[in-house]
């Protein structure tokens, strides 16, 4: 089994990017799960009806989120889709949901979205322990179990890899939009990484107009963002698991620029 995460689109060019290079790699690399990060797809915050559906009809398998779920108000006509999913420890009896199973040539693949609450500017539960939570409960459902953990500190995502390792398949970082080269098998067995990258503008600012953003931190005034233009990268990571005991053999990141 093959499982595809792609790194957060960033803006209407990033989805294009991704329309060029998913094809290509899912026929290339044989793969047959695949997770993408659209919480930035919509003009870098947000989500809006056309895109999902783009997204649906490139056949990606699950959809996760992060701190701009709510950046469109689109994003309420298709909240309820199986294959959306939003933060699961938003505050609870906010719509959507933050965990989904999946079938998979007879595996049953879980993938849970977690936003950490480090610098984040997100009201939220505890992550660790709605994910213990969720783990738990998924835990005689699923085969495969796979965290995206929408967190800016490195260090809480390294503790939560931690903190899960032996319990889930594997666990993998957005939100930062740079790609981490710790990827590596955890003692007890689960896969990490803690920032699989971004799929957009490759000359900005983690995705952003390098002139406004630069502007920001010389002066300290606030200066408003505004998507980069130009030509895009594309980042994922292929985790390559072992049908037997479903766990990960093999992490690869990609990297096209």
């Amino acid at each position: 089994m093959k499982i595809l995460a792609v790194g957060d689109i960033v803006g209407e060019s990033g989805v294009k990017k991704l329309k060029q290079e998913l094809p290509r790699i899912r026929q290339e690399k044989d793969i047959d799960f695949i997770i993408v990060n659209a919480e930035n797809s919509a003009g870098g915050m947000g989500i809006t009806t056309k895109i999902f559906e783009d997204l649906l009809n490139l056949k990606v398998d699950a959809i996760t989120m992060g701190n701009h779920t709510w950046g469109k108000k689109d994003i309420f006509s298709f909240i309820d889709n199986p294959k959306l999913l939003r933060p699961a420890n938003y505050s609870r009896g906010v719509v959507g949901r933050g965990l989904g199973v999946y079938e998979c040539k007879g595996k049953n693949i879980a993938v849970i979205n977690l936003i950490g609450r480090t610098d984040m500017n997100v009201l939220s539960e505890n992550p660790f322990i709605v994910a213990n939570d969720l783990v738990n409960d998924v835990a005689d459902k699923a085969d495969i179990i796979i965290v995206d953990f929408h967190a800016e500190a490195t260090a809480e995502k390294i503790a939560m890899g931690l903190y899960l390792d032996g319990k889930i398949t594997a666990l993998y970082g957005t939100h930062t939009h740079v790609q981490t080269a710790d990827e590596h098998i955890l003692d007890k067995g689960t896969a990490y990484i803690t920032d699989i990258g971004m799929t957009g503008p490759k000359n900005s600012v983690i995705g952003m107009d390098p002139t406004a953003s630069i502007k920001r931190f010389v002066t300290s005034l606030p200066e408003r963002y505004k998507l980069a233009e130009g030509d895009c990268i594309f980042n994922a990571c292929i985790f390559e698991i072992n049908d037997e005991n479903c766990r990960v053999e093999k992490i690869n990141r990609i990297n096209i620029r």
